[in-house]
């Protein structure tokens, strides 16, 4: 709403977000990939969507973190295994179109045990991911990763499965 409402443009509101992740990222291991620049181009055209009068999508602005198993164009999909560590997905998957036509910002790929075949996101082959209330626990898994960056504030909405 602040995005729609001119209030906060989505620029700021990356910023804000990425500045955080920055901050809190290496002790919590939430994601396993970011993409600030393709974040910081969809946040100015959206803020040009605005400023020209258009219809702004549901998700204007909203931060988003999507599950190493979802495929977003462009980006690694990885499944958290080193196998896959530099499988670039060839489409979006159809919940990554449907955000993207709402224009929703995605920050990155988020962490998950390996092949979602855990519980703890601590079978990661890049990292473990810590419960940002507390490091010395597990934020569940697996999507763990999702979890984490939700309760640490790095996204809005995070994608699992």
């Amino acid at each position: 709403e602040a995005v729609v409402s001119g209030e906060r443009s989505a620029s700021e509101i990356t910023k804000e977000f990425f500045s955080r992740i920055r901050e809190n990222e290496k002790e919590i291991g939430a994601f396993i990939s970011l993409c600030e620049e393709r974040a910081k181009e969809k946040a100015a055209h959206v803020d040009a969507k605005r400023a020209r009068g258009e219809p702004l999508g549901k998700l204007a602005g909203v931060p988003i973190g999507v599950k190493d198993n979802i495929h977003v164009l462009g980006l690694n999909t990885t499944c958290a295994s080193r196998m896959l560590e530099n499988y670039q997905a060839p489409f979006h998957a159809t919940v990554i179109e449907n955000i993207e036509a709402e224009d929703g910002i995605i920050l990155g790929k988020l962490n998950m045990d390996e092949f979602a075949m855990g519980s703890t996101t601590r079978y990661s082959a890049f990292h473990p991911t810590h419960n940002p209330w507390d490091l010395s626990r597990v934020p569940g898994g697996s999507s763990g990763g999702s979890a984490a960056a939700i309760a640490a504030r790095f996204c809005a909405i995070a994608l699992g499965s």
